[in-house]
């Protein structure tokens, strides 16, 4: 086997045994609560369908009101969105 090819081999079986210790301590790790997000997506960054558009990545415009991105709990109203669509969002173009 050349050298190169060991080194890789090396580094293959190191990527491999980081992740399966890593799966063994992933419970630990804290996820966030997501939140629908109305008023806040720039132009085709949308995260699914809105009332005038059938897929995500597809807002025709920035701070559409019908379009809404995820978002981690409690940042929606920080950036000026609002949790239902349509509503009176303050985010500003």
């Amino acid at each position: 086997m050349k050298s190169s090819n060991a080194a890789l081999t090396g580094a293959i079986a190191g990527l491999v045994a980081l992740i399966g210790s890593s799966s063994a301590v992933s419970g630990t790790v804290q996820c966030f609560q997501n939140e629908r997000c109305y008023g806040v997506v720039k132009a085709g960054q949308n995260d699914c369908a809105t009332a005038n558009s059938a897929c995500a990545g597809t807002a025709k415009y920035d701070f559409q009101k019908d379009s809404w991105v995820y978002l981690p709990k409690g940042m929606c109203q920080r950036l000026g969105g609002t949790l239902k669509p349509g509503g009176p969002g303050t985010a500003k173009r």
